[in-house]
């Protein structure tokens, strides 16, 4: 083992040594990411879902604020959103990272989900209201499962940004995994050794994350082709 980490070190760039000791406590900021992650993208689609309602209401006065909603948040910057509820509404940081990471995404899942909506046969809206069916019932039975099937790859492109984006917590001090990394890298004064392990480990959480959406995705595929 030792012989192997002298071969991997390469003097000022990578000491091998470090990047494996400092493994576990890089590892030690993963639960605060995973969390973020898990409730933000959560709140992110629920968000997502009611703007996408609002962006396809035929009524103007509903409509036009989900476009502005959509316009906003994709086109500014997760770190100035960021800065503005950490430092403008004087959010503690937890707190404003949570925001931040909801209303960024929700923006671009409203309009993955609007896409994928519009691309189911209306037939299928008109025959469930035919049945009986309210609005919502049709929207939430008939049109949502298929709409969110569509929609996965998109989704999951949404949650590896989203988990990557975790890492901009840091700026506002929440102890997730690239603020341990941050540490880490100043207490030994080896930014390049640890910065490279931070990323494979990003690139190793995000690539299962990859292989969860692949098993999903064929899931689905074949129960909608049973059905």
């Amino acid at each position: 083992m030792a012989a192997l980490l002298n071969f991997l070190t390469i003097p000022g760039y990578f000491d091998a040594r470090l990047a494996v000791g400092s493994v576990p406590a890089i590892l030690s900021g993963l639960p605060m990411s995973l969390f973020l992650l898990v409730v933000c993208f959560t709140l992110a689609n629920l968000l997502g879902f009611v703007v996408m309602l609002l962006r396809l209401s035929p009524l103007k006065l509903l409509q036009w604020p989900a476009r502005f909603y959509i316009s906003f948040f994709r086109g500014v910057p997760m770190l100035v959103v960021l800065f503005l509820t950490y430092f403008g509404l004087n959010l503690d940081a937890l707190t404003a990272a949570i925001v931040s990471l909801t209303i960024v995404p929700a923006a671009f899942i409203a309009e993955y989900y609007r896409s994928a909506f519009l691309a189911i046969d209306r037939g299928q809206e008109e025959a469930g209201l035919a049945l009986g069916f309210s609005y919502l019932g049709v929207v939430w039975h008939i049109l949502l499962p298929q709409a969110f099937r569509i929609a996965i790859p998109s989704l999951g492109n949404v949650l590896l940004d989203l988990f990557k984006g975790t890492s901009l917590v840091a700026m506002i001090t929440v102890s997730e995994m690239f603020m341990q990394a941050k540490i880490v890298a100043g207490a030994n004064q080896d930014y390049m050794t640890i910065y490279i392990v931070i990323a494979v480990i990003y690139w190793l959480v995000c690539t299962l994350m990859s292989f969860g959406q692949d098993l999903l995705e064929r899931h689905l595929n074949r129960r909608f082709a049973q059905n």
